[in-house]
């Protein structure tokens, strides 16, 4: 298992725009994704869930990731929210 936190950089926080690509992204391999905030987890493959954790600029997100590509996965993520998040 891969984990890795980042603080959200995004104005409005993980609202539907970066949370949709957020998910399209998590969907491209075959481990499991999740973010964890404020005692929160959610799916990263399901937009609704990643909304419903409510995270704005600022706050913390856990990501944890495990399964067969979990290195790749979390090493491609990471930069993923650096760029968009």
């Amino acid at each position: 298992m891969k984990e890795f936190t980042y603080v959200i950089q995004d104005e409005v926080g993980l609202h539907a725009r970066p949370a949709g690509l957020l998910a399209k992204e998590a969907k491209k391999y075959a481990s499991e994704i999740k973010i964890a905030s404020k005692g929160k987890e959610a799916e990263a493959g399901k937009i609704m869930a990643l909304m419903a954790l409510g995270v704005k600029k600022g706050e913390e997100v856990v990501i944890t990731v495990a399964g067969p590509d979990e290195e790749m996965a979390a090493a491609e993520l990471e930069l993923f929210f650096q760029q968009n998040l």
